[in-house]
């Protein structure tokens, strides 16, 4: 059984999209992901891949940990 340590990942993918003015649409094509992987990133629903959170990065141009940060969760599981 995987056990939950309460980890999360927050970001600030939003916040970028909108300063850059751009749609969900838009930086979906750009980084080569779908609409909807956008939308529920922004949620905070899915946390992306390595792969695609250095892209989204590179795409934004601003360091890894400004677009996403660790949360740490309960360590006394």
């Amino acid at each position: 059984m995987k056990k939950d340590f309460g980890d999360s990942i927050d970001n600030t993918v939003y916040e970028h999209r909108v300063l850059k003015r751009l749609t969900q649409q838009e930086l979906a094509e750009r980084v080569g992901v779908s609409k909807q992987t956008i939308f529920v990133m922004e949620k905070g629903n899915y946390v992306p891949t390595l792969l695609l959170a250095f892209r989204l990065a590179d795409f934004f141009q601003v360091p890894l940990t400004d677009l996403f940060q660790y949360q740490k969760g309960n360590d006394n599981l």
